[in-house]
């Protein structure tokens, strides 16, 4: 069984959405497993969301686009690779509205900002990134 393949069996067991480069160490050197995520990104199985982050996904239909394969889209990636990186955060107050049920209003996407001034991840997925203050 090639490094690749561990890596993709890995990915389909897994419930999230967001992968770090650590989640791979187990498999292989980090060299190769290194080489494996970036064979998965050109194949569009995975999308590299920021140093050492990665996320799940595929190859939208309409416009031939790669996009987050993840139940809440771009904005839950880019939630979740905060909680896995263990950042704490907060989100606009349109949307803090809206998750609570103050709001029945949907935003258009969540504006997710860092608690801690010294952040400075660069993580993007798609349009979508990560507002440092």
């Amino acid at each position: 069984m090639t490094v690749k393949s561990r890596v993709r069996e890995r990915i389909a067991k897994s419930q999230n959405c967001v992968f770090l480069r650590s989640d791979f160490e187990g498999i292989s050197t980090y060299q190769q497993a290194g080489k494996a995520l970036r064979e998965l990104v050109l194949s569009g199985e995975l999308m590299r969301i920021g140093y050492g982050l990665y996320a799940k996904a595929r190859v939208n239909r309409i416009s031939g686009e790669v996009m987050p394969d993840c139940a809440g889209g771009a904005d839950s990636v880019l939630i979740e690779a905060l909680e896995r990186l263990g950042v704490s955060y907060t989100v606009d107050s349109l949307s803090e509205k809206y998750m609570s049920g103050q709001s029945t209003q949907v935003p258009a996407h969540v504006k997710v900002t860092p608690d801690d001034p010294a952040f400075n991840r660069k993580i993007t997925v798609g349009k979508h990134k990560i507002n440092c203050p």
